[in-house]
């Protein structure tokens, strides 16, 4: 069993993969006491994205491991606002004001490139706990000896995967500071999302994939404006004014995926989007990265003795397996149904005498307390105990 143990010992692990979970989950091991490299196949070179919430969940990790989150420039959100697709008019609210006083901790909002560099300072940082991170990159994995823990020619404990407006003065949203949604109530929804303290206005844009004019995808793939406006022809004017004039559109293809059988094998294990690929509906994937790996960081501490030999790290990513997938199964699959039915996304769904409600089945639905009472460490205790 799992307990505390004085023979605890430092792994050697690897990380393939230098996003958000991978960059998280060195921070957490690094914490923990552990060396970690990380392997990236690109150099970071011109990094893109859009932007990442972080609600209350992600943020109590953040805080616990002592990321410095200024440097990740976020705007602290206040609300949710729903609007009418064609009228822009107001729907439906949920008020965050009281976010922190509930749950101890802001729900954050940042831009990805922010959150990464915000990351990469906590896990290869020299100013925090722990042994810096190593960061390889250029470095491509091509095979994986799971039970001896070797990644390409590199001998390991261990081996974790990740892989897989307001200037032109037409719709001040920042003032906000919320996410904002037009439609929702079927395929087509646009939602948008503040930024880099208020200086990036980031915009989702969902409509079926059999309209879409260029079959290219991808951040490093551009459409033009004209494109983007094809499907919106019935858009609330000033929303569709400021998409006029906008800037940097990257098309991207998403998938509906079902949980995977299983999450390690031997001493190795997936995380994030490899573990859990999900729709950006309940705006959980990066929250449910960091997550993954505040378990993991919390499986090997020298709390438990889940570090001492192959069968023990093998235990532990057992215990990391069945504690988390069925969490973040359930959120893949509320995702899931919020891409077509904005009241089940966490928040609204607790809205449940607004005229727009539909939930069908209130006993899989997703609640902000379900979210954010969750307790990872007790959950983890008690699945040691019981072993």
């Amino acid at each position: 069993m799992g307990s505390i143990d004085n023979s605890w010992k430092e792994l050697n692990i690897a990380i393939i993969g230098g996003g958000i979970g991978g960059l998280a989950t060195a921070t957490s091991l690094r914490k923990a006491g552990h060396k970690v490299t990380i392997y990236e196949r690109a150099n970071f070179a011109g990094e893109v994205g859009a932007s990442i919430s972080c609600a209350a969940n992600g943020t109590r990790w953040l805080e616990t491991w002592g990321v410095n989150i200024p440097l990740g420039k976020p705007v602290v959100l206040k609300k949710l606002i729903a609007h009418d697709w064609k009228t822009g008019a107001v729907q439906n609210v949920y008020d965050l004001a009281d976010y922190e006083d509930r749950w101890g901790y802001v729900y954050n909002m940042f831009h990805r490139v922010d959150m990464h560099a915000m990351l990469m300072d906590s896990a290869v940082g020299e100013s925090h706990e722990g042994i810096p991170a190593v960061l390889k990159v250029n470095h491509k994995c091509t095979s994986i000896d799971h039970k001896a823990g070797v990644s390409t020619s590199h001998c390991l404990h261990c081996i974790i995967s990740t892989e897989d407006v307001k200037r032109l003065g037409l719709l001040n949203l920042s003032v906000n500071e919320a996410i904002e949604y037009w439609g929702g109530q079927g395929i087509e929804k646009i939602v948008y999302s503040p930024c880099r303290e208020g200086q990036v206005n980031s915009f989702y844009c969902f409509f079926p994939t059999e309209i879409a004019r260029n079959p290219g995808e991808g951040w490093t793939h551009d459409i033009s404006v004209e494109e983007l406006l094809e499907p919106f022809g019935t858009l609330d004017p000033k929303l569709y004014a400021l998409f006029e004039n906008s800037t940097d559109i990257k098309p991207w293809r998403l998938f509906v995926h079902q949980p995977y059988p299983i999450w390690h094998s031997g001493l190795t294990c997936i995380l994030g989007d490899a573990a859990h690929p999900m729709l950006p509906d309940q705006s959980q994937g990066a929250c449910q990265a960091l997550e993954d790996a505040a378990a993991l960081g919390i499986i090997f501490s020298p709390k438990y003795s889940f570090a001492n030999s192959p069968e023990d790290i093998s235990k532990g990513l057992q215990i990391y397996e069945q504690i988390r997938k069925p969490r973040a199964s359930k959120v893949q699959a509320a995702s899931a149904r919020a891409r077509e039915d904005i009241t089940e996304r966490i928040g609204f769904s607790s809205n449940t005498t607004n005229p727009l409600y539909k939930v069908k089945d209130e006993k899989r639905k997703l609640t902000i307390e379900e979210m954010n009472e969750y307790d990872l460490s007790a959950d983890i205790e008690t699945k040691v105990v019981g072993m």
